[in-house]
């Protein structure tokens, strides 16, 4: 997996690069600002970006915004010193599909950036325990049309939000299946071209 880190403090981004010279990694490209980032990832197109939330000039969660949208085949995942929940939430909410704390410990570091690619959410269980339960319980109001079930609007919300059918299975206490189920039913009332489409909508507030 090819890997791009965005972090401002040269020593920990040196950290961090040591740290996924592991098998499996490939770190290919690194900037120490936003703006930086801009310039090289378009010439790198990593699998990975690791991206620091604070950065200076464009914060880390302006860079997400940013680049989600134009790189479908990217996943960026948050590498943040703050474990606070509002952070969790707006870095998914502009297309993070995970958010790491640095004070994780080499080896989660690795295989956190591994799971990626099969899928698996690369968050701390406290944070993601914590990021469900504020999915679950936040007001749908502005999701007043297009036909979604309730059950359809938690799906849709967590899937939005970047969790897999597995995740959000447990989540809801319902089998990944039926969770796939409800996602092909949400498309159809949506006429969504892809989850990502349905996403957007969602963010957007249909």
């Amino acid at each position: 997996m090819r890997v791009m880190l965005v972090e401002d403090h040269r020593l920990v981004r040196s950290a961090i690069s040591r740290t996924l010279q592991a098998p499996g990694l490939q770190v290919v490209a690194e900037a120490s600002s936003a703006e930086e980032a801009l310039d090289l990832v378009m010439e790198h197109r990593p699998d990975v970006m690791l991206v620091d939330l604070d950065l200076p000039g464009m914060n880390g969660i302006e860079l997400v915004r940013e680049l989600a949208p134009r790189l479908p085949d990217t996943q960026i995942v948050m590498l943040s010193g703050s474990a606070d929940r509002d952070d969790v939430v707006a870095a998914m909410r502009a297309g993070a599909v995970g958010y790491l704390t640095k004070d994780l410990p080499p080896d989660a570091l690795v295989r956190a950036v591994l799971g990626v690619r099969s899928g698996d959410l690369p968050m701390p269980r406290r944070l993601a325990a914590q990021l469900v339960q504020r999915l679950i319980k936040a007001p749908a109001t502005h999701l007043g049309t297009g036909g979604l079930s309730p059950r359809e609007v938690d799906v849709l919300r967590l899937i939005a939000d970047g969790l897999t059918d597995r995740e959000a299975g447990e989540a809801l206490g319902i089998s990944p299946r039926t969770v796939g189920r409800h996602v092909g039913s949400i498309l159809d009332k949506l006429g969504a071209r892809n989850r990502a489409d349905a996403a957007r909508r969602y963010r957007d507030g249909l």
